[in-house]
């Protein structure tokens, strides 16, 4: 039998517990005989996770829930499995994230990125259940809150236990967030709005979905915000900006004619 590598009481999180990247980080939150698994990551370590699992003890028929905090493959891929081999757990996601695995969307879910040659396989997964903003978890005598925290992609949920936060792929201990894309359906003036409920709540960790569990920061977190508020407003962002006010300028200068002694 393997020890238990808790993290936080009630919480373990399976790359810790190997010490080792096993890939996406996988939270296992468990009370009085109850578990559940927020994401699995990819399909190739599906199997290994719930082997350790069962090698702590934990009776794998009592596993309540698979929890999907959004559609991306690396954070969903090896549920197809998981549920296979936990077949008593209800598959839980945000409507979209429903949708989307519904449908086998290559694109919203990064499993196809064409220029970089990314092909990754997607198997069709059926989210069971849809939640939303001010539903909650219930699991042994614990509640996850959830949370909707969009602007990564729609789909992305955060989970709020006394705390703790399960944030995602909203922010990174180093400052980054999740990948920016207008073909993913992120959208700049909602992750603002996300990475600014976090800074502004009471909540002392954060729980990633990727890279290491660290303690909230406000001021780390604003400086943050402030990066992605300049990009709502530069070119490099495409059509995720929201505007780019150097073609005002233009305009202006169109209207007067050039001058190279005022340019």
């Amino acid at each position: 039998m393997l020890p238990r590598r808790e993290v936080f009481p009630h919480v373990i999180e399976m790359n810790y517990q190997a010490r080792q990247r096993l890939g996406c980080s996988v939270y296992l939150v468990h009370d009085a005989g109850e578990w559940l698994l927020i994401d699995i990551g990819f399909e190739d370590t599906a199997e290994e996770i719930i082997e350790m699992i069962r090698q702590m003890d934990f009776a794998l028929a009592n596993c309540k829930y698979l929890v999907a905090t959004h559609a991306d493959v690396d954070h969903i891929q090896g549920f197809k499995r998981a549920k296979e081999l936990l077949p008593n757990a209800m598959m839980v996601g945000h409507p979209e994230c429903k949708r989307l695995l519904a449908e086998g969307d290559r694109v919203f879910t990064y499993a196809e990125i064409a220029a970089q040659n990314i092909s990754i396989d997607l198997p069709i997964i059926h989210i069971e259940q849809t939640i939303t903003e001010g539903d909650s978890l219930k699991l042994g005598g614990l509640s996850l809150d959830v949370w909707n925290t969009p602007g990564h992609t729609g789909s992305q949920l955060a989970f709020r236990l006394g705390d703790l936060l399960f944030s995602g792929d909203n922010i990174f201990r180093d400052g980054c967030v999740g990948n920016i894309d207008a073909h993913h359906g992120s959208d700049l003036p909602a992750f603002i709005q996300s990475l600014e409920r976090i800074r502004d709540c009471d909540v002392k960790w954060l729980l990633p979905s990727h890279g290491p569990i660290f303690r909230k920061d406000r001021v780390q977190l604003q400086k943050t915000i402030d990066r992605l508020t300049e990009y709502q407003h530069m070119a490099d962002f495409g059509t995720c900006a929201v505007d780019w006010p150097l073609l005002d300028q233009w305009e202006e200068e169109l209207a007067r004619g050039f001058d190279p002694d005022k340019a």
